[in-house]
C-alpha cells in the first residue's frame, strides 16, 4: 500500500486479536492509527462457575495432557448436566482428548457428539441442527467461531488449546498443548449466551485466570516460517526487516527457515530467491511440498505427484486412516467434502507442475 497500491483499503477482522496493535500497523504513517470498529452482536448474560480440580494435575507437556485433567473435565460435564438445563458445549484441545472424555461420559443422560476438523460431515450437520433431546458436544477450538450451535446453554472449558511449535533442530513443525488465552476463554464462554442466558464452567481456579496470556501466541513467533521467509525473499526483503508486521519474526526461526530454503534450492546463500524458488513461491505450498511437487512430477508424472502432494497438504478425515496409499485410493473414489477439495487441489497443482520450469533440474 505504501509503495505500490496507495488506493488499497485493508480490513482486519477478529474476535480475539490485539486491536490496538493492528490499528498501529494498518495506520502506519498516519495520525492516531487506523480506526477500530467494534461490533458486539447479540449476547445474553453468561454466569461463570469456577470448577478447578480437587487435586493438582500435571501441566500439559508437548501433546500430552494429564489423564486426571480429562477425568476432571468429564466430571464437570456431568455436574453441569445435573445443575443446568440445555445442551453442553465442552472445549478440549484435540481429537485424542475428545475421544477420551467421550468414553468417560458413557451412560450420561445425553447424546455425546464429537466435533473437530476431521469430523464427518454428518456429525457436523447434526451439531448445527436443532435436536429434540439433550446433547453434549465435545469440540476443539473449531467451535470458537461465530457459528451458533442450537440449544447450547452451557459451556465447559478445559482451559487448554493447541498451538504450532517448531523443532528447529529438525526443521519440522508440530502441535503443542498450552493454556488457552483469556481472549479465547471469553470467546468460548460467549457460546453459552448466543440464544439465551447461559453458564460457563471453567476447569481452573479464578486466581489462575489473571495469569493466563491475554491473547493467543502470534503464529509468527511459534510456527514454521519457511513459507513466510520465501515470500519475504521474493519481496526483496529476506530478513523481513522492512515489512509492516504486528510482531517481528524471531531471528532464530528465520535462520532455521533460510536453512530449509537453501536445502530445497529456493534461495541463494545471500537469501535471494532462485528462479525455481520464485516458481515454488507461486505454488501456495510449504517449500518442502513445493519441491516435492516439482521433482516428483519428473519421477512420477505431474498427475500422481500433484495427487500425493495435495494429500499431504491437508490432513484427511480420521476415517481415511493413517496409511498414505489407502488414503490416496479412498480420496480418488470418495464423494465427501474432503475428496472434492482434494480433487480440486490436485487439478490446480497438476496445472502448476506442468508449467515450464525456468530453472531446469534442481541443483540439490
Amino acid at each position: 500500500r505504501e509503495n505500490l497500491r496507495p488506493e488499497l483499503r485493508l480490513l482486519a477482522a477478529s474476535a480475539t486479536t490485539d486491536a490496538a496493535g493492528w490499528s498501529r500497523v494498518l495506520g502506519r504513517g498516519g495520525p492516531g492509527g487506523a480506526p477500530v470498529v467494534e461490533a458486539a452482536g447479540i449476547s445474553y448474560p453468561v454466569e461463570t462457575v469456577w470448577a478447578p480440580p480437587a487435586r493438582p494435575v500435571r501441566p500439559p507437556h508437548g501433546m500430552r495432557v494429564d489423564p486426571a485433567q480429562l477425568t476432571h473435565v468429564a466430571s464437570v460435564v456431568r455436574r453441569a448436566l445435573a445443575e443446568r438445563s440445555g445442551d453442553v458445549l465442552c472445549f478440549l484441545p484435540g481429537v485424542g482428548e475428545i475421544a477420551r472424555v467421550a468414553g468417560q461420559l458413557a451412560g450420561a443422560d445425553a447424546e455425546v457428539l464429537q466435533i473437530h476438523g476431521r469430523a464427518p460431515a454428518a456429525v457436523q450437520d447434526a451439531v448445527l441442527s436443532p435436536a429434540g433431546h439433550r446433547r453434549v458436544i465435545l469440540s476443539t477450538a473449531v467451535a470458537e467461531s461465530s457459528l451458533t450451535v442450537p440449544g447450547v446453554r452451557i459451556v465447559v472449558d478445559s482451559g487448554l488449546a493447541r498451538e504450532p511449535r517448531v523443532d528447529h533442530a529438525r526443521g519440522l513443525g508440530a502441535l503443542a498443548t498450552v493454556r488457552a488465552s483469556r481472549a479465547a476463554g471469553r470467546q468460548r464462554a460467549g457460546r453459552a449466551g448466543r440464544e439465551a442466558p447461559g453458564t460457563v464452567y471453567r476447569c481452573w481456579a479464578e486466581a489462575e485466570d489473571g495469569r493466563l496470556p491475554a491473547f493467543p501466541s502470534p503464529e509468527i513467533r511459534i510456527a514454521d516460517l519457511a513459507q513466510f521467509a520465501l515470500q519475504a525473499a521474493c519481496w526483496g526483503d529476506p530478513d523481513a526487516a522492512g515489512l509492516a508486521l504486528l510482531d517481528p519474526p524471531p531471528a532464530g526461526a528465520m535462520a532455521a527457515a533460510r536453512e530449509v530454503l537453501l536445502a530445497v534450492g529456493a534461495v541463494t546463500t545471500a537469501g535471494r530467491p532462485t528462479q525455481r524458488g520464485l516458481r515454488m513461491a507461486r505454488l501456495g505450498l510449504h517449500p518442502r511440498l513445493a519441491r516435492a511437487l516439482l521433482d516428483g512430477s519428473a519421477a512420477l508424472g505431474p498427475r500422481r505427484a500433484a495427487e500425493l502432494v495435495a494429500l499431504l497438504s491437508e490432513e484427511p478425515p480420521r476415517e481415511y486412516g493413517d496409511d498414505l496409499a489407502a488414503a490416496w485410493r479412498r480420496a480418488r473414489a470418495g464423494g465427501d467434502g474432503y475428496a472434492s477439495r482434494w480433487r480440486a487441489e490436485s487439478r490446480r497443482l497438476e496445472r502448476a507442475a506442468t508449467e515450464r520450469d525456468p530453472a531446469g533440474p534442481s541443483p540439490t
